[in-house]
């Protein structure tokens, strides 16, 4: 007796159906691996923030006081160098000015100590190729005097105080104009003092990555040479990971993703095709491996996508900039110029802070920024220096 032939439905369910591999492989990965692996990873669709993310803020908090301890006793060990050997007190027009805007925050943290210490010793690792690189400290408390990690640290490089003598805060100035004033001081100062080509403007608890002198010494005498981005205002060194997904309002990152898609939807396909004994690609397939990729690229967190970059200078991506954030600012002279011209002129308030006025300046003077990806520098303050917060998150 022959058999019965199989029934549609029977034949649809076989493994070697492409339908039942590619729903298998979609179910695996983002039902059960993703969640498994990805749990844990604060940027991630799956992070599960009622278990993970209380323990990690306050880890986060704890080694933030462990670097500052050790940030402390880096300087605490260096011998107190002679006047005229102080890193950047008497170099004049460097390539390259790291300006750490500096104001007193909680003690314990030592902020500034963080990132100071990390810039030094970068510049001693780097040698040569940053022998025009010059350090300044601006010291933007009202009262200078208080700031015991910013006078620590004028025994090591130039330090700059905004206020002090004669010069006070304006009575009933807002927290948000006092900090652009601030900005604009540190930004004009270092202008005046160092006459460098390029000012990298750092608030002090924004902490570099290892990799920030050769990655600017080939973006600045390579990308920027272009005409496209020679002319741009500022450059960000650092965007809030947590707004560095896909699935937001800036319209260079869906090119990108659809890029990934393809890129990885062929790759993926050719794979598949191989495996499955098939002699050639088919549109269905690629396509499905070009939305798996996207998805999973997104749900994972893009912000690790983007670490990979950080195998190479040149693989470090340029887009247009988008509005929040400044603790990384990198002019040129010419454009620190033009900048402080425009924010003399603006006023700013709660909901108009420094940022967003930098930002406003692209639409109303038909300027161009643009910001740096993955960022430079990493944002280690969970104290605000304009905004105070009782319960502390890392999100």
């Amino acid at each position: 007796m022959l058999p019965r032939p199989l029934q549609p439905w029977g034949r649809l369910c076989r493994w070697s159906n492409p339908f039942v591999q590619l729903l298998a492989l979609t179910v695996v990965t983002f039902g059960v691996l993703a969640p498994l692996t990805c749990d844990q990873l604060l940027y991630s669709y799956y992070f599960i923030r009622s278990w993970y993310l209380n323990p990690m803020s306050q880890e986060f908090v704890k080694q933030n006081q462990e670097d500052g301890l050790s940030a402390l006793r880096y300087f605490e060990r260096l011998q107190t160098p002679n006047t005229s050997e102080r890193l950047g007190s008497e170099v004049f027009h460097p390539w390259l000015l790291i300006t750490i805007i500096t104001v007193q925050r909680p003690p314990e943290f030592h902020y500034v100590l963080q990132v100071a210490s990390r810039f030094h010793r970068l510049l001693q690792e780097c040698g040569p190729p940053c022998r025009h690189h010059q350090i300044l400290l601006c010291n933007v408390e009202t009262d200078p005097g208080s700031h015991q990690d910013a006078q620590l640290l004028s025994n090591f490089m130039a330090v700059v105080n905004h206020y002090g003598g004669h010069k006070k805060v304006e009575p009933g100035m807002n927290q948000f104009e006092k900090e652009k004033q601030d900005y604009t001081y540190c930004l004009e100062k270092s202008l005046q003092t160092y006459d460098p080509e390029y000012v990298l403007l750092v608030e002090d608890d924004a902490v570099p990555e290892e990799e920030i002198f050769p990655v600017l010494q080939h973006l600045l005498q390579t990308r920027f040479s272009k005409a496209h981005l020679r002319d741009a205002l500022y450059v960000k060194l650092y965007h809030p990971e947590r707004l560095q997904r896909y699935i937001n309002p800036e319209p260079m990152r869906i090119l990108e993703w659809l890029g990934v898609g393809m890129f990885f939807g062929s790759l993926l396909g050719l794979a598949y095709a191989w495996a499955s004994g098939r002699s050639s690609l088919v549109w269905p397939i690629v396509l499905f491996f070009a939305v798996y990729s996207m998805l999973l690229v997104e749900l994972v967190g893009r912000h690790y996508f983007l670490e990979l970059r950080r195998l190479a200078p040149p693989l470090y991506n340029v887009v247009p900039v988008t509005e929040c954030c400044t603790p990384a600012m990198l002019f040129s002279a010419s454009s620190a110029r033009r900048a402080l011209g425009y924010l003399k002129e603006l006023r700013c308030r709660r909901g108009f802070a420094k940022d967003t006025a930098l930002y406003s300046l692209l639409r109303v003077r038909g300027e161009r920024a643009f910001v740096v990806e993955p960022n430079l520098v990493r944002h280690v303050g969970i104290f605000s220096s304009v905004r105070s917060y009782n319960n502390l998150k890392l999100l």
